[in-house]
């Protein structure tokens, strides 16, 4: 990174920074300004802050004005000026090193704030080198005025890891940072859905899920069927309005599987290099299901789609279904998929030896066994009810673990590598636990839940999510939560 900045502006950048995340006044003088640049690497414009605050962008700027700003002896053939758009006129502009900060290769940190706050978004005006000057460039895949810093970073392929504190990114070896430096991602842009089109209370699931109420049963009627779906195409909405890709399938009563619109139960996918390099190469898994009409969900024509991803290896475990032992997929595992350590909760869908089994063969350090309980005194029936890992943040109801050192090895292992968002057995029946952190067209972190679950948690711990990700997506999908006993994590089952 090339930085450079007066005396004045760096003795007083750890007072700007802290005005500017708490949202008040800065009172520094407006005439003091950063003089820096940042280089994101010989493939994308230098990133630049002009020396006295620029009030939108120039038609074109002198080669000696950017030299003196960016405090570099070469001028660069191409370069970006930052601009704070949101920042009234007695608030000076924020130095670059509170914004953004390269980690090597394609990766950078960028503080979180930028995606989650609107008015805390930055700028940038592109140019282009033209003789003497710098003149508007409108070839670089966004606006030459006023860009979107991160739609900026997404279109020049910078990898972002967001983070409260940039300038302590990549010091502690903070779980985003790890993430991006090692090519690691938590989450992904892609997912696969099935509409739940032949949708109906599913008795034999409800046989040891406490999360589900009766009604009517597939074919008694449609008008249940039709009220989920139209839940369901709003989360599909929802979610492709954000950028996520949804492979999208639907069922019929012929196929014999109420449940169907929860697929991630019965397989998973694994990019090589996944757990900090544990898996050796792409893998397709496919898990033993309690029920039968669960297991049937496991329909050919859908396997054939996944196997021209071309995976390097089928991980197939549904050889345990006739010893009755079972492993529901990401309903049971919750996977913190950058650190290598796998989360399940012991039940009748959770077979003990086959998550020891499945550490194990997925080349993953660390399995945290536990069992937890909700507030009708029953056994969570699935881990990711009561839990789930995003890059930076964990949400869990650690006081659904009632043994005292299960509980404290939860916790402890989630806060090495995540700020933990503790939530009360309250809030997991409201299926707080029920979300998962996916990539947006940008490729930055969002959490999709459903608008149940985020009523449900306070501004506190929204706030705390939002340090780690770009926007909490949600839909209201409270039929499909109260009759199927799933919420938006159940429906969503990861492509890498």
């Amino acid at each position: 990174m090339m930085l450079s900045a007066n005396s004045a502006v760096a003795a007083a950048a750890p007072m700007l920074g802290a005005a500017w995340a708490c949202g008040a006044l800065r009172t520094l003088s407006s005439s003091v300004a950063a003089l820096e640049s940042v280089s994101l690497g010989s493939d994308a414009p230098l990133l630049v802050r002009l020396p006295s605050r620029p009030w939108g962008a120039s038609a074109s700027l002198s080669k000696a004005e950017v030299l003196a700003a960016a405090g570099v002896k070469s001028a660069p053939s191409r370069i970006a000026v930052v601009r704070d758009s949101f920042a009234s006129f007695d608030q000076p502009q924020r130095p670059l090193a509170q914004i953004v900060k390269p980690l090597g290769g394609s990766s950078v940190a960028v503080a979180s704030a930028l995606a989650s706050a609107a008015n805390e978004r930055a700028v940038v005006d592109s140019y282009k080198l033209a003789g003497d000057s710098y003149q508007l460039d409108k070839s670089g895949g966004v606006p030459a005025v006023a860009a979107d810093l991160l739609a900026f970073l997404a279109a020049h392929r910078k990898r972002v890891a967001l983070v409260p504190d940039v300038a302590a990114a990549g010091l502690a070896g903070a779980t985003p940072v790890v993430g991006a430096t090692k090519g690691v991602r938590q989450s992904t842009n892609e997912v696969l859905m099935v509409a739940p089109t032949a949708f109906g209370f599913n008795e034999q699931a409800a046989q040891d899920n406490s999360f589900m109420h009766a009604a009517a049963k597939p074919g008694e009627g449609s008008g249940l069927t039709r009220e989920v779906l139209r839940e369901f195409a709003g989360l599909h909405r929802a979610l492709t309005d954000k950028g996520v890709q949804v492979h999208l399938f639907e069922h019929n009563l012929s196929h014999g599987t109420p449940d169907a619109c929860f697929p991630n139960n019965w397989f998973s996918t694994h990019p090589a290099g996944e757990a900090a390099g544990g898996v050796s190469t792409s893998t397709l898994v496919l898990y033993p299901m309690k029920c039968p009409n669960r297991a049937a969900e496991r329909r050919d024509d859908i396997k054939r789609v996944l196997a021209t991803r071309g995976y390097g290896s089928v991980y197939d475990m549904t050889v345990h279904e006739p010893a009755k032992k079972y492993f529901e997929g990401t309903g049971v595992l919750v996977i913190d998929r950058v650190n290598g350590v796998v989360y399940v909760d012991i039940s009748e869908r959770a077979d003990r030896s086959l998550a020891e089994e499945w550490t194990q063969r997925m080349g993953y350090k660390d399995l945290v066994a536990f069992r937890s309980t909700d507030l009708r005194g029953k056994s969570v029936y699935h881990t990711n009810v009561m839990m789930a890992i995003g890059t930076g943040v964990a949400i869990v109801c650690a006081d659904s673990v009632q043994d005292a050192k299960e509980r404290q090895h939860l916790l402890s292992s989630l806060r090495r590598t995540h700020e933990v968002v503790e939530i009360s057995l309250a809030q997991m029946d409201a299926l707080c636990g029920n979300a998962l952190e996916l990539e947006d067209g940008h490729g930055l972190p969002v959490m999709a839940m459903s608008t149940q679950a985020y009523n449900a948690f306070t501004e506190d711990q929204r706030r705390v999510m939002r340090r780690h990700v770009a926007d909490l997506v949600h839909a209201p999908i409270d039929t499909l939560e109260r009759v199927g006993g799933g919420g938006v994590r159940c429906t969503l089952a990861e492509l890498f």
